[in-house]
């Protein structure tokens, strides 16, 4: 079987894709990526089959970027759809269907937010399959706000009407054959039920790009070690947030390490018992931590979940909000303000999800879910059965 994966240039949405196309390689069938080729090139692994659709132009994305970084609420997800989703499927349609066309997949697999790959799939004959790289969208976000939902709607439609698609009601967030659920319903929530072919397969973690160094002798065995990390975009927008985690650190010196991913100049005003690092090596050190402190980005929620931490949550913008609900709803966590953070609610959250029972137990209660779950290998097998 050859299997194409269409993804947008971000690392949330390309890594479960990894650890699929792994899995499937393994097993023996061929698989190769089709998305603007630079990005990629950084986020996928050396020997990936890289096909290039909707490329760079001039520093776009650093540019949308600086224009992204401060929005919120409703700005943000106009933002999100006028700025980003839909130029870049209209970016990348003629690349993706190029690439189609030349590598001849048996199957298309297309993240929920790079519309170009199932319009090119529809033309070319080929079946599809949605990679849900964050549960927001299946939990009917607008409900409470049906204004929004009509807008995203309106959004989509206009983007099929402009590549000649038939408005038959159709999304290409969401393929009517299989949609992967890297998540369990145990953080979803059931809501309503699921359709069969929603199949909730948990986290799949594969290959990353080199893992940056570590001091790992400077961890504390003597005290609980809690990271703090606001994801890869989102470090400029920081600043006040990462004022307050000093101040709560400073509280909670006597008990508490804290790792902090962030910007390098915050290591001259940081006390003693925090660890300040560009980055980290995330996946590597969270067996070693007792909590996690973080945006709701998808990614590090469930990596963190994966291995049993609770979390202290502060949402920014897009789907963040739909995922911290997630995680307090589930018990794994206590959600605090990112835009204006106070030291003492900060020390509060740490020491409820450090104390207290209930979201350690809930963690584990989800963690147990995700192992159930089966990870890349049920993603593959879901794959290997539509053909």
């Amino acid at each position: 079987m050859k299997v194409l994966f269409t993804v947008p240039p971000l690392a949330g949405h390309v890594n479960p894709t990894v650890a699929v196309g792994a899995e499937l390689a393994a097993r023996g069938h061929e698989v190769a990526w089709t998305g603007p080729s630079g990005p990629l090139s950084r986020l996928l692994p050396p020997y990936a089959r890289i096909l290039p659709a909707g490329e760079e132009n001039g520093g776009g994305y650093a540019a949308l970027h600086e224009r992204w970084r401060d929005l919120r609420g409703v700005g943000a997800l106009r933002f999100l759809w006028e700025e980003a989703l839909v130029p870049l499927a209209r970016a990348m349609l003629p690349g993706v269907t190029e690439a189609a066309r030349a590598f001849g997949p048996d199957l298309l697999v297309a993240d929920q937010q790079a519309l170009a790959g199932p319009v090119a799939a529809r033309r070319l004959g080929i079946p599809w399959a949605t990679s849900a790289s964050t549960s927001a969208e299946l939990t009917r976000p607008f409900a409470d706000f049906p204004k929004v939902g009509e807008w995203v709607a309106g959004q989509i439609s206009g983007f099929l009407a402009s590549c000649g698609e038939e408005d038959t009601g159709w999304d290409p967030r969401f393929s009517e054959r299989l949609v992967l659920v890297f998540s369990t319903p145990e953080l979803v929530g059931a809501g309503d039920g699921f359709a069969p072919h929603h199949a909730f397969v948990g986290p799949a973690f594969g290959a990353r790009p080199p893992a940056p160094g570590f001091p790992w002798q400077r961890l504390d065995p003597e005290r609980r070690r809690v990271l703090v990390s606001l994801g890869t975009l989102n470090q400029e927008a920081g600043g006040r947030f990462y004022g307050a985690v000093l101040d709560a650190a400073r509280r909670l010196a006597g008990e508490v390490q804290v790792v902090l991913a962030g910007p390098a100049a915050l290591a001259a005003s940081a006390p003693a018992n925090v660890l300040v690092q560009d980055r980290v090596p995330q996946l590597e050190l969270l067996p070693h931590l007792d909590a996690v402190v973080c945006h709701g980005g998808h990614n590090t929620v469930c990596e963190a979940l994966a291995y049993g931490l609770p979390l202290v949550l502060a949402p920014i913008r897009d789907d963040q909000p739909i995922v911290a609900r997630q995680v307090v709803e589930a018990g794994a966590g206590v959600r605090v303000r990112f835009g204006r953070p106070r030291a003492e609610e900060l020390r509060d959250a740490l020491t409820a999800v450090l104390d207290e029972p209930g979201p350690r137990r809930a963690a584990r209660r989800i963690q147990a879910s995700f192992a159930a779950a089966g990870g890349a290998a049920a993603a593959a097998d879901r794959l290997e059965k539509l053909l």
